[in-house]
């Protein structure tokens, strides 16, 4: 009996100190945060540069405050260069740069032209996707994937097959102005099928986040609550579901996120009633979203009764 109750004990500081170093990080991006909104603003500019110039009383400076104003001069410095950082990459999304390709058998000489691809997710930079292009048709400007970062949700090949098409070589240069290439077309479609791809991955967070996830083998759970929410394809663009009765679930959205159809499976078939709970024609994903929550609460309403 004792060993069960210092189990039980042990057990319940796991999960404090579980807890508490989830609330630590999440107090240390507040604090971030706070700092950088407070050094951005112009009144705390002016504040700490008229301290920095201003003469110190009767030949001497305090030494800690003059370290502290140096400090913080150093600190505003760099938040200013980050927020130019973050402006320049939200108003050029792409941008495109000239590298060398090392291997001295590579063609056109090594000449490559990359393009970087910036994308932003709930409030932050990830990290950027690079694109690759070189000239390896002889006598033609005609550009090639070379290399590339693209995720393979996002259809690179297809892209280029229909904006970047390789010359004819049947009728030479001549025939390069009937198979012209739109760069420009290329990296506006490329972008936006990035950027789409990431708004489904935001909308799978977002949805298992609300929605909360169960352990599977807890005794106390209704037939109803849900214990696996997950991405069922590549594309990012059906969202599996599971509930602890092992019926599943099959959310489809569209290219940009929108919800198509959402389907529940039983043991013997389709469930079509918890289907027409769920789910509505027009549904967004946040009235998919409050619906599975009223539908879970409402079982569990009913076992208690």
């Amino acid at each position: 009996m004792e060993d069960q109750n210092a189990s039980s004990e042990a057990s319940q500081l796991d999960k404090e100190i579980v807890t508490l170093k989830k609330q630590a990080i999440s107090l240390r991006k507040q604090l971030q945060i706070q700092c950088s909104t407070i050094l951005s603003s112009a009144s705390t500019k002016r504040l700490i540069q008229s301290q920095a110039s201003s003469p110190a009383i009767g030949g001497r400076r305090n030494r800690p405050s003059d370290a502290a104003a140096s400090k913080l001069s150093t600190r505003l410095t760099q938040q200013h260069a980050y927020m130019q950082q973050c402006i320049y990459r939200i108003s050029a999304p792409v941008t495109s740069f000239k590298v060398r390709d090392p291997d001295p058998n590579a063609v056109d000489g090594g000449h490559v032209l990359g393009l970087r691809f910036e994308v932003m997710s709930r409030g932050q930079f990830l990290r950027p996707y690079y694109v690759m292009l070189n000239r390896p048709y002889p006598g033609s400007r005609h550009l090639r994937v070379h290399r590339h970062t693209v995720p393979p949700a996002v259809l690179l090949a297809g892209l280029a097959a229909r904006y970047l098409s390789p010359p004819s070589s049947s009728r030479g240069r001549e025939s390069e102005s009937s198979t012209g290439q739109d760069l420009d077309r290329f990296v506006r479609t490329l972008r936006r099928e990035i950027v789409r791809y990431h708004n489904r991955l935001g909308v799978s967070a977002d949805l298992r986040r609300r929605l909360g996830l169960h352990d599977r083998n807890a005794k106390d759970l209704s037939p109803n609550a849900l214990v696996e929410v997950a991405i069922a394809d590549i594309e990012a663009k059906q969202i599996n579901f599971t509930w602890a009765d092992d019926r599943t679930g099959r959310l489809v959205m569209d290219d940009d996120g929108r919800v198509v159809n959402f389907v529940v499976f039983a043991r013997d078939g389709r469930d079509w009633e918890a289907s027409q709970d769920i789910f509505a024609k027009h549904d967004t994903i946040e009235e998919v979203s409050r619906k599975l929550e009223e539908y879970m609460e409402a079982s569990a309403r009913e076992e208690e009764d």
